[in-house]
């Protein structure tokens, strides 16, 4: 039985964090080689610590791009995200790359050839996910996490004297009542900032992000208002802490408040299903939601590396669905083609979108008119709502 009252808790972290940073890089890379070729395969990771980027990965794609259009590439992402401190600079960085071919063990799995149509680039589970909790069908903890972050980077990246650093987390943690958030019972944030700042004064420059992020009247009390706990956050990003692709992926999706199939998104081709069946998946479940068919949903997809169709496509609405879970599970599988191919071309993903997602969040984005978020569309609405009518 749900309990009627309850404490959830979410973090984000913004875009100078280490680990971000690398998916940051990771992710352009992609963009790179499918702006120069839609069919191209990437798998590459990143690391970065104290003055230094070593890239590492597979890649099928033009012969043209080598590690100098790599390199340049992550000075880039660094640049833009704003690092030009002494023990980080986009221009005084390291860079060390160890990129090389695909398999051809991997790739004959993957590629179609003859009857065989083209298969998952690994085996794995993915799950999706929404609910009427926000505007974006989210779970609130994590909306309001990445809008506070949101909200500071956009004045650090406008007002030089904002006294702000690219290094930054965020985590509120939410009173339920009868499964329904009703305010903020504590909320922290801490973000690197200037030499000369004191922490009184990181928390008032902090504050009025924190309220305008949240609902009206939705701010915790004063005691529960934590910024810069420690008291100091002047060295930071991955002059502070070793970064690597990859190791924020609750951050990525809903924050905890649904399973997460274990698979990174950030450097990966949308061949992987780790990412391009978690978006489809994310997909489903949002159009479920906004057909008014659940108040949530919870989508898993399994695949196994070199088979074409899902192995299986389980499908909750937590007991409150307004159709039947096995009649919905199969009206999605006729609406969709949930093959790696068919997602691809449904989502229109073989385009250069991805650095964008690296930073809060992959899901609960508007879609927008060069293809980026098409995993956020609703246009499937109708179309559920006339089959299962």
């Amino acid at each position: 039985m749900e309990r009627s009252e309850y404490l959830f808790t979410s973090e984000s972290v913004s875009e100078g964090h280490p680990d971000k940073i690398c998916d940051r890089i990771s992710d352009a890379v992609v963009d790179l080689y499918l702006a120069a070729d839609p069919q191209a395969r990437v798998a590459v990771e990143t690391l970065v610590t104290t003055n230094r980027i070593v890239l590492a990965g597979e890649v099928r794609g033009p012969e043209e791009i080598g590690p100098d259009e790599l390199e340049q590439a992550a000075r880039e992402c660094v640049r833009d995200i704003g690092y030009e401190q002494e023990g980080f600079h986009w221009r005084k960085a390291d860079v060390q790359i160890y990129v090389h071919n695909q398999s051809v063990d991997i790739a004959q799995g993957v590629d179609a050839a003859g009857n065989k149509d083209e298969g998952a680039g690994d085996q794995g589970i993915m799950f999706g996910y929404a609910c009427r909790e926000t505007e974006a069908l989210m779970p609130a903890p994590i909306h309001y996490s990445h809008k506070i972050l949101r909200s500071l980077a956009e004045t650090r990246h406008g007002d030089p004297d904002s006294g702000l650093g690219p290094d930054a987390k965020s985590q509120i943690t939410l009173k339920y009542v009868d499964g329904k958030p009703v305010g903020a019972a504590s909320v922290v944030v801490s973000t690197q900032h200037d030499e000369g700042l004191e922490q009184d004064d990181v928390r008032e420059r902090v504050r009025p992000h924190v309220i305008a992020s949240l609902p009206d009247g939705w701010m915790c009390d004063e005691k529960e208002f934590y910024v810069n706990p420690t008291g100091r956050f002047v060295i930071g990003g991955p002059d502070g802490d070793t970064g690597l692709t990859g190791r924020k992926i609750i951050v990525d999706t809903y924050g905890g408040a649904a399973p997460h199939g274990g698979g990174a998104f950030s450097g990966k081709d949308p061949t992987k299903v780790d990412r391009s069946a978690a978006y489809v998946a994310r997909y489903l479940a949002k159009n479920v939601v906004a057909a008014n068919l659940a108040e949530r949903c919870v989508i898993q997809l399994a695949y196994a590396i070199g088979v074409s169709q899902p192995l299986s496509l389980y499908v909750d609405t937590y007991g409150g669905g307004r159709v039947d879970e096995e009649r919905l599970s199969k009206t999605l599988l006729d609406l969709v083609d949930l093959s790696p191919r068919g997602i691809r071309q449904h989502l229109d993903l073989n385009r250069p979108i991805y650095a964008r997602t690296a930073a809060y969040g992959h899901f609960g984005r508007a879609p927008e008119e060069d293809g980026g978020f098409s995993w956020e569309r609703l246009d499937l609405v109708d179309a559920l709502k006339a089959a299962l009518s």
